[in-house]
């Protein structure tokens, strides 16, 4: 009878072991939560009903109220705790034993003390919330050195003494410490980069900074003993002494001297060569040329052109390299034309310049002008005729095109309204971009690029310089793509090697696509290949924080969340390392148009 009581216990036992709720979190992290939560809330009552918060249970499988694990429900990644009237302090002594956790707010509740130096052991912390409490005490400088630290709000409530200087943390966006006690000076912040800023209502004091962006008034009031060109109040100069007065005399005489004697010796050397020049023709009876001759006239042409005007020595006359296509743009028009208006110089690139030009009595033009393109003009000609037969309603058709050895002259219709790159990061003038209009940018982008690539796959021509500001917007705001089949790479791909097969030569156009979308889904403007922005996108995809690689102005705005994420997803295939595992540009437009059309049935479903 013993042995089937023994018996019975164990498989007891074991069924109990077997169907009890298994312990995914480390036993010491748990150990570290319930010790936070014990100085957090005294007394360790229940707040709120399955409040979970204890030994027996597990916060990711037991689902403490508050945390959020990861996907697999074995690691806590955030603790929100807000508006629970929690009137203890904060231990960042075992909240930081979390380490894993990426999210702490305490928002909006009562607790008090302060926040102690040992908040830099939260390595992974990347959002810290601790507005609407009762904490004093310094903001200790270790929180500035947090790695991965995004966000840090801290305003409503009593800190004092000094702020940290942040001026070495990269990745900050928000700061917001208003409402508060802070003393002394205003320290560094890397302004440019950050997206939200307030220090409103303290006691700071001094000039505020020159670099604080566009950040106004409004996020320095409150602070009598502030100066700076944003508030009322203006820094006084400072007095220079007696010696330093006559140092910077010296100076700028010294300056002035030398410069003095710049322009003499350049004066001497000029009369020095216009003697010899004149030498030259007096000796060389072949040289005399009567004031009718070419040379005087040559003269007179050449300062009458543009900065990009050349004549074509190898087929003896100008016009005669210029090839003007079939269109009621420039009906009519000569290279002379072009020569003889004024151009104004609006951009400039590492292989070229673009002008604005307009013709006497003609429509505005933009002329492209690419030097050292080692390509010959057969090969040239061949290449823009052939481009110029495929139409799209979203390329931008070339109008003319001009070739010597010398340089590469093509000629568009000027856009009055831009590109993509000035619309995102320029002034809109009041235009929304809103999530449908940058939907409906991508959309059309992608369907015009996966046509001329089919079409234009047997020729080997991918548009080869796909960014932002090659693509133009039209009078009804349309976009289009401009500088199709031009080889002079300002930004491409990083994993293209020098193997132009198909496969790499399109895929190029596609990772640059994926890098475009990725700014119209950041709003971050793209610098050197992109590689910056891929990398930040990355990182914070990888944190499970997703919605933080978003536009604020889309947030607020109300887009959709899924459909903002569907379009990640699309962008991230087509910046993938590898070109052949990246999709077809025809592949990209039917997930695109597929998005788009649940955004307008969304649209459409929610009118009155």
């Amino acid at each position: 009878m013993d042995r089937i009581r023994s018996i019975f216990w164990a498989v007891f036992v074991f069924v109990l072991l077997l169907f009890s709720p298994a312990k995914t979190e480390d036993e010491g992290v748990i150990t570290a939560l319930l010790a936070f939560m014990d100085k957090l809330a005294p007394g360790g009552a229940q707040i709120t009903p399955n409040w979970g918060w204890n030994a027996s249970s597990d916060p990711c499988t037991s689902k403490w109220v508050g945390i959020t694990c990861d996907r697999d429900n074995k690691t806590v990644k955030k603790i929100v705790l807000e508006r629970l009237n929690l009137s203890g302090t904060l231990d960042v002594g075992s909240v930081c034993k979390v380490s894993n956790l990426l999210v702490l707010s305490l928002s909006f509740n009562n607790v008090t003390g302060n926040v102690q130096p040992e908040i830099s052991n939260c390595v992974r912390l990347t959002h810290l919330y601790l507005s609407g409490n009762r904490f004093s005490g310094d903001l200790p400088d270790s929180l500035a050195e947090l790695p991965n630290v995004k966000r840090v709000v801290v305003s409503n409530n009593g800190f004092a003494g000094e702020l940290p200087d942040f001026s070495g943390t990269t990745g900050l966006l928000t700061f917001l410490a208003q409402n508060n006690r802070f003393t002394g000076q205003i320290p560094g912040f890397n302004y440019r980069q950050l997206e939200d800023f307030s220090v409103a209502n303290n006691d700071l004091s001094g000039p505020i900074p020159d670099d604080t962006g566009r950040f106004d008034a409004s996020s320095f009031a409150g602070n009598p003993q502030l100066c700076g060109k944003q508030l009322p109040v203006t820094c006084p100069l400072k007095k220079k002494k007696h010696k330093s007065k006559l140092r910077d005399f010296l100076i700028y005489s010294g300056y002035v001297i030398l410069g003095f004697v710049v322009v003499v010796l350049i004066a001497l050397l000029l009369l020095k060569k216009k003697k010899q020049r004149h030498e030259d023709v007096k000796i060389d009876p072949s040289t005399k040329k009567s004031p009718e001759s070419g040379g005087s006239s040559g003269s007179r042409n050449s300062r009458a052109r543009s900065e990009f005007s050349i004549t074509s020595v190898e087929s003896g006359g100008i016009s005669s390299s210029m090839v003007v296509l079939s269109s009621p743009v420039v009906n009519g028009l000569r290279f002379e034309d072009l020569l003889k208006a004024p151009a104004e110089l609006i951009g400039r690139g590492k292989h070229g310049s673009l002008y604005r030009v307009k013709p006497d009595g003609g429509v505005g033009l933009v002329v492209k002008r690419i030097k050292d393109w080692k390509i010959s003009r057969d090969e040239f000609k061949k290449r823009m005729q052939k481009i110029d037969q495929i139409k799209h309603p979203n390329v931008l058709p070339l109008v003319a095109y001009y070739s010597s050895k010398q340089e590469k002259l093509l000629v568009y219709e000027f856009q009055l309204n831009g590109s993509l790159f000035g619309l995102l990061h320029g002034s809109q003038n009041g235009q929304m971009f809103d999530w449908g209009g940058r939907l409906s940018v991508a959309s059309s982008i992608a369907a015009a690029l996966a046509f001329m690539h089919q079409e234009l796959q047997a020729d080997l021509i991918p548009h080869g310089n796909l960014k932002s500001s090659n693509i133009l917007l039209k009078n009804n705001m349309e976009p289009c793509l401009s500088e199709y089949g031009l080889m002079a790479r300002d930004h491409q791909d990083p994993n293209q090697t020098n193997n132009h097969t198909t496969i790499t030569t399109f895929k190029a156009d596609v990772y640059a696509f994926g890098v475009i979308l990725l700014e119209l889904l950041t709003g971050k403007p793209v610098q050197d290949d992109g590689s910056g922005l891929i990398k930040w996108v990355s990182s914070v995809v990888q944190e499970e924080w997703t919605v933080e690689v978003f536009d604020k102005a889309l947030i607020v705005e109300g887009a959709s969340e899924e459909r903002m994420v569907g379009l990640l997803q699309v962008a991230l295939k087509c910046i993938n390392a590898s070109p052949e595992l990246r999709p077809t540009m025809g592949q990209v437009v039917t997930i695109i148009s597929s998005l788009k059309e649940e955004e307008e049935q969304s649209m459409t479903s929610s009118d009155p």
